[in-house]
């Protein structure tokens, strides 16, 4: 008996594990199905944005343009409740991507700040191979884009990544995340632009702290507790610099 026992609990488990592969390969060809259909991710908030009335005299409008980190930030009442902050990530997204969006999700909203947060799936070639210079061009486009239009920026740093469930650091290699944040914010700090340092306050040395990260890539609830009075400080530190310039 026990060694039957024993026998099922293992063919459940096998069955189990099987279900959950099936499930990611089909969550994976759905997303090369919308990338072939709408490369850029332009249909995810365009008819959102055609709804959405001008600022209000006097409204600090901020908006969250990003990749998984920032999308997956957005449930419900969590995502800074009585804010006018307006989330525009997109789950598996690279930053040519987001440059591509970056009129119709950014600059027709009319936000005084924007805060961009990308790179992470640039370096897992989720789309494609790239280049740490190919990242910075688009981030430089960004900025540039956004400055043009009287938008203040916040460049936030790239997370912290660990193998607390998945092998992460194959795919995002420490030190290309590292390299990325010390461009982020020299550029920053060169454009005067506000740099947002999330890696610091999510990593424990160089790794995701466990506690704040669900798979080792995405912060979890705790996780974005710790990420969200940094954003809000930092939207603080970009309105004041844009009340101050001339």
């Amino acid at each position: 008996m026990r060694t039957l026992l024993i026998g099922l609990l293992l063919a459940l488990g096998t069955a189990q594990a099987q279900d959950e592969r099936i499930a990611a390969l089909e969550r994976t060809v759905e997303a090369q199905r919308k990338l072939l259909h709408d490369w850029g991710g332009l249909t995810r908030y365009g008819s959102e944005n055609t709804e959405i009335a001008p600022p209000k005299s006097g409204e600090n409008r901020v908006v969250f343009l990003g990749d998984d980190a920032t999308e997956f930030w957005s449930g419900g009442e969590k995502f800074f409740p009585g804010k006018p902050y307006f989330n525009r990530g997109i789950v598996r997204q690279t930053t040519p991507q987001m440059l591509l969006r970056f009129r119709q999700d950014v600059i027709a909203l009319a936000p005084k700040v924007v805060v961009i947060q990308g790179g992470m799936n640039d370096i897992a070639a989720v789309t494609g191979p790239g280049t740490q210079g190919m990242i910075i061009e688009n981030f430089q486009s960004m900025v540039e884009l956004a400055q043009a239009n009287g938008i203040a920026v916040v460049l936030a740093s790239l997370l912290p990544v660990c193998d607390c469930g998945t092998n992460q650091t194959a795919l995002r290699p420490v030190g290309k995340i590292l390299g990325m944040n010390g461009w982020l914010r020299d550029y920053a700090e060169k454009t005067g632009s506000v740099y947002l340092d999330y890696y610091s306050a999510l990593a424990e040395g160089r790794a995701f702290k466990r506690e704040w990260t669900k798979d080792g890539l995405l912060p979890n609830d705790a996780g974005y507790a710790v990420m969200a009075p940094l954003a809000e400080a930092a939207i603080a530190k970009a309105l004041e610099r844009a009340r101050r310039a001339p």
